[in-house]
């Protein structure tokens, strides 16, 4: 969090107090809370935050909360840690899109989140809600329990503690959701049925890095139930490879940049 722009500091300073005020552990802060992080008057954030939601850099969401924007995210994307693993990762959901015919999603977890990085749209009649740049609950998506299972246990006992029905079939029971979960990491993938939108399922596969999760690739279809075998098989070959491959660039660019110290 950060201490406020000095007395007299421009209007961009005072626009990065404010976007500064946001953290891993401050993702969604009221008005209030962002003024006295900016160390700005309420009257003064209003007007910048005003002006942050027009340009889409925060969102404001019905609770009167503010979120960081999507034009922020896009901007994100632009970084290499994002940038590399959406470019590691794409022509491994692009096999996996022409192998199924599935709409094909690469996901990180956000707070206790899904944000997705990237998506592939099926050829299937399949309603899907997630869209690039997105947030999704980790609870309701495939994708998003692969992710929350391998999450650290404040993140599960947060998300628990905010569970509510998406359709008639998203699981809100808590001890359903932990054995889930547990079930998740002893399988290596979750599923979801109908429990983000009626007519969609889904599978997710973590992807490792160096043994640590830091994505998921996934797949929505209408119906898993005759294919599951093979689409597990298929995630995890690409999972896989997308961890080993970004390993492997980000060697290879370590390597050139010793190469090319004087």
């Amino acid at each position: 969090m950060s201490g406020g722009a000095p007395s007299g500091a421009s209007l961009v300073a005072r626009a990065l107090d404010v976007l500064g005020a946001f953290d891993e552990h401050h993702r969604r802060l009221t008005l209030t809370a962002i003024a006295e992080s900016a160390g700005l008057s309420p009257a003064t954030t209003l007007r910048i935050v005003r002006e942050l939601v027009a340009g889409g850099a925060l969102a404001r969401d019905e609770d009167k909360t503010y979120v960081i924007g999507r034009r922020l995210w896009t901007l994100g994307l632009l970084s290499p840690t994002q940038t590399g693993l959406r470019e590691v990762a794409s022509p491994y959901l692009h096999d996996i899109h022409a192998a199924t015919y599935a709409t094909v999603h690469l996901a990180v977890r956000d707070g206790n989140q899904v944000l997705y990085l990237d998506r592939i749209s099926g050829q299937r009649s399949v309603p899907v809600v997630s869209r690039v740049g997105g947030r999704l609950p980790l609870y309701a998506t495939g994708v998003g329990k692969a992710l929350l299972a391998q999450a650290p246990a404040d993140v599960i006992n947060d998300v628990l503690g905010t569970l509510r029905p998406w359709t008639p079939y998203t699981v809100v029971a808590p001890n359903l959701l932990l054995r889930q979960l547990a079930r998740a990491r002893s399988d290596g993938y979750a599923t979801t049925q109908e429990e983000m939108t009626l007519g969609a399922c889904s599978i997710g596969v973590p992807v490792l890095r160096d043994g640590e999760v830091v994505a998921a690739v996934g797949v929505v279809v209408p119906d898993f139930r005759r294919e599951k075998a093979r689409l597990v098989a298929a995630l995890t070959v690409a999972a896989r490879a997308i961890g080993r491959q970004w390993i492997r660039d980000d060697r290879l660019l370590e390597t050139r940049a010793e190469h090319s110290r004087p």
